[in-house]
Formats: C-alpha cells, structure tokens, sequence
C-alpha cells in the first residue's frame, strides 16, 4: 500500500484555509499515486477548536467544506478529522470522527471512542463516544481507523484514566491489512519516545503495519511537534515526519525497511519547540513584531534568542530600562547581546517615574518602611513602558519569567508579567540556563558573564534571588515533583533528603501565587503539566496554607 501521511499545520477555525491545505494534499497524493492520504485529528477545524463546536453554524461549515474535500478526492482516497453532528437525540451533539473518502463519494464516518478529560484535555465536553469501532474497505485494502487516544488507553502510559472500552482490541479481530491513526497530540519533552512506544505496541498488538499522522504547530499554549510515524507490524519504524514542521510523507509499505530512530538532545528539541509557538502565535494572530525587557539576565536573554530566531531579529526591540539599583554589568550585558542578535534596542532610565512615584506616595506610606513595595514600584513602571510601546509601534510584548519564578510568586503583577506571550514560562531555572549554554554552543551570543553572575532581580541594593529563594536546585526539583509528579511533601522531602520545612513553605509559596498565574500572559507549554494550560487549582482553598 502506498500512503501520504499530511501532516499539516492548521489554523483553528480556518475552515477555509485548513480545507485549501487538505486539498492541495490530497493533489499531492494524486500526483504520486497513492492508495491513500491520511490527515491528524481534526483537521478541518484544527486541534483544539473548543468552544467554536458548541456554534452551531460553525458545524454547519464544517459539513460544507467537507462536501467540497469529497469532490477533490476522485480518483483516490483519503481519511480526513473533523467534528461530525450527533443526530440522535442522546449524548452530546457531535462525534470527534473521521470521514473515509474514495473516489469522490463519503463511504462513511469512524468515530473517537476515547475521549480524554485529563491534563489539556476536555473531549467529554463537546463529544459522544463512538458506539463502535470497525475495518473499512479502501480499493483492495482492509482498514482500521482510529484516532489519537485510540491508541493511548491500549499503552497503559495514561494515568489520570481508567477506560471501559479498548479500541484496539475490539479493533484486533478486523482482520485488518493496516490501522490508521489521526492524532493531534500535543507535544512536551519526551513526548515523541512515548507515542513511538504507543504506536510499536499497539501495531505489534495488531499484528500489521500502524500509520499516525500528527497535526503539527502551535495553537494558543499548546505546541504539536508532527514527527508522524509508520510503524511494522513487529513495531519497528519504518518512516518519520519531521519535527516541528509540516511534513508530506510517502511511504510505500512494499519498498520500506526498518530505520533508526534519530535522536536530538533536550535543549535542541525545546528550542525548536519553543520556535514554533512563537512563531504560529504571531503568524496565526497576524503579527509580526515583538518587544521585551532586556535587563541583562538570564531569562530576557533567552527569550529575545528565541524570538529573534522565530519572528527575524529586524522585529524584535530590546529595552533596557535601567533603575538607580542597575549594574553597569547588568546594563552592558544588555547591549552587548542586542548588537550581537542585531535586534533594535534602547535605554529607557526609569529613575525619573520612579522618584515621582515615591514623592507621590510619600504621604500614603508615612511611617511605613521600604519593602517589597517599592520593588514592585519598578517592576510596574516598566511594564508600563513596554506595554507603551506595544500601543505606539505594534509590538506584541514578550513576557520574560520562567516556571521557577512563576511558581513561587517571583514575579511582579502588572509589571513584569505583563505581556501577549509567556515564552519561557513552562522551563525551570536550570532549563533556562541549560538552553542558554546550547545557544552559546557555537560560540557567544549570550554574554557569558549574564550566563556565570548570580541571578538578581536589581531591585534593591546587591539583591540577589538566593536572599529569598532556596538555590535554585531544589526550588526546580520541588516545582517539577509537586507540579507534575503531584508528590506529597513528605515523600519529596525523602527523596531528596530536602529538610520538611523549605519543602513546605515552597509548596506553601506555590498555592499563594495561584491568582497571580491566573492573570500571567498566555505560555507555552513544553513539560507534561505546564501552568499555563492543563492544570487546574482554586485560588481560595483551605488545603495548603
């Protein structure tokens, strides 16, 4: 059999655009011959459409477009994702399906039996389960269609669920020549080993060759790292999509051998991650320019890499916005990365608003000595004067803070968490400083000393983090225990051999900074639980305190 795997990037709700992007596939497909051409999940509409499925005349387009990819496809066939009208009165009012297509008629739909509720998912939300799951019979070929989590309740890696039904096994007895699967799986580090262990295990279950097509791109948080893959009935890889881009890939299962599997390290792969959600948000939302706070540490350094990578360094503006507790160094550190990313850049001083703001506020704060106020005080000034220039020029302003800060609460609201995108808000600390040493890996674009000075916010005299943080070390290995391992204190502080009580008032530290989060710039999610999407805590709550 010969199979175009289109792995495609949407846009959520471009029903039109999508609907070019399959066509223009399906021609592909054509052109080259194929039996079959295989689309992710949802393709019409783009992964996750939320509650653009709960308009009905958003349906309604669906279903017209959908006539117009049955016309484009005779003479070959095609499996294409799309969300289809429920028309019993029972259940929710729309199956997450698949259309099977031949020769320009709809032999009929497959729909999802799997509908996950957990981490960034809400399926259950919007969509019945399918009440079967059966072979379909394309030219002389027996086919199993299945789609996305399908195949991960088979793989005993989910672990927020338990489901009633297993697709492959009711899918086994088909006798099928080869099974399908339209996925739009959202990618984190990792991610693209454990759907290969899905997909081997599940096509060693069948006993035939097991095809994936994953959507690629970045919608809103989420990024989808395509890396379609064909895998032998005895799990072996036989072909892969690319990473992080879109990908049309032939495979043809007569003339195809066993390959390996390539391997890319960590900080490589979330660059590239990293890349793509930048660049689809802007792209997406019809933008093309960005600015951030260049302070001349760590994280702004970092972020203004990613982005003069992703967007062009010609739309990027750096701004440093020096106070009376700014280092020369901190300051030098700024320059010197901009003339080296070769992005605009300005010193914007912020002494002046900042001493008019303490006169002005002289007589409310009478008696009362100087604190964390009068740091947020800078902190706020200039998210005023980034979010200035987003207005005048057009900027979309960058925000700056990692998972680290954002989970303990170091980070000031309205001021340097302001912003249209978090783009490193789902990496620690030491991620941070890990990418930052793999951009250098070529020689330096991040000055060094930003990289070796410890880090400080500069908003009090030689302030650094360490005076109200625990080393960075442990606070990273407590927010990924407890965030994402949902560890208990007590079995965090054993196994790490941390004492209790810098254990506690981290967790502590963690739950209070809740409603800051709420109202943090959208991020970008690259670990299996991210803050910015996929995990849900009150911020009244009488749990932790």
């Amino acid at each position: 059999m010969r199979i175009l795997i289109a792995q495609i990037n949407p846009v959520v709700g471009d029903l039109k655009g999508n609907t070019a992007k399959i066509i223009s596939a399906i021609s592909v497909g054509k052109q080259k011959q194929v039996d079959l051409v295989l689309f992710p999940e949802l393709a019409l509409t783009g992964y996750p459409p939320c509650d653009f499925l709960l308009l009905p005349h958003f349906i309604d387009d669906v279903e017209k477009f959908l006539k117009k990819i049955i016309k484009a496809s005779d003479s070959i066939a095609c499996i294409v994702g799309l969300p289809r009208k429920n028309l019993s009165r029972i259940g929710k009012p729309l199956y997450n399906s698949a259309a099977v297509i031949e020769n320009g008629a709809l032999l009929g739909f497959q729909d999802k039996m799997l509908l996950p509720v957990y981490d960034v998912f809400d399926e259950a939300r919007y969509f019945e389960p399918a009440i079967k799951i059966s072979s379909w019979k394309i030219g002389r070929y027996c086919i199993g269609v299945t789609i996305c989590e399908d195949l991960w309740g088979y793989s005993t890696l989910v672990k927020e669920t338990k489901y009633h039904r297993d697709p492959v096994l009711e899918l086994k007895n088909e006798n099928c020549d080869y099974v399908v699967n339209l996925s739009a799986s959202p990618y984190h580090l990792g991610k693209s080993s454990s759907r290969f262990s899905v997909c081997a295990k599940a096509a060693r279950a069948f006993g035939v060759p097991l095809i994936l097509c994953n959507q690629i791109g970045g919608n809103d948080s989420l990024i989808f790292d395509g890396h379609s893959l064909a895998i032998s009935a005895d799990g072996q890889l036989l072909a892969s999509g690319r990473k992080f881009q879109e990908d049309l890939l032939f495979v043809d299962f007569e003339n195809t051998k066993p390959i390996p599997q390539k391997k890319i390290d960590a900080e490589e792969e979330l660059f590239q991650a990293l890349l793509l959600g930048v660049r689809d948000y802007f792209r997406k939302l019809g933008f093309t320019r960005a600015c951030l706070g260049l302070s001349g540490g760590i994280d702004s350094a970092v972020v203004a890499c990613i982005a003069a990578e992703a967007l062009g360094f010609e739309n990027v503006f750096g701004v440093n916005m020096p106070s009376r507790y700014s280092s020369d160094g901190s300051m030098h550190d700024a320059k010197a990365l901009a003339l080296a990313l070769r992005i605009g850049y300005r010193e914007i001083p912020i002494e002046k608003p900042f001493k008019s703001y303490l006169e002005l506020l002289a007589p409310a704060f009478e008696g009362k000595s100087a604190d964390v106020t009068e740091e947020n005080l800078q902190a706020r000034i200039r998210g005023a004067i980034l979010m200035a220039l987003s207005n005048k020029h057009g900027y979309v302003v960058l925000s700056t803070g990692n998972k680290s800060e954002l989970a303990v609460g170091y980070a000031t609201l309205y001021g340097d968490m302001c912003g249209g995108l978090s783009v490193i808000n789902d990496l620690t600390k030491r991620q941070v400083y890990a990418l930052a040493k793999w951009i250098n890996r070529n020689g330096e674009i991040i000055p060094l000393s930003t990289i070796q000075k410890p880090p400080s916010a500069e908003l009090r005299p030689e302030q650094l983090d360490s005076d109200s943080l625990p080393d960075y070390s442990i606070v990273d290995t407590v927010v990924e225990a407890y965030i994402e391992d949902h560890a208990s204190k007590e079995q965090i502080a054993k196994q790490y051999g941390y004492p209790i009580s810098v254990v506690e008032e981290l967790i502590k530290k963690i739950h209070r900074s809740e409603y800051k989060r709420r109202q943090s710039a959208p991020g970008l999610k690259v670990s299996p639980k991210a803050f910015s999407v996929g995990r849900y805590f009150p911020i009244v709550q009488g749990f932790v305190k």
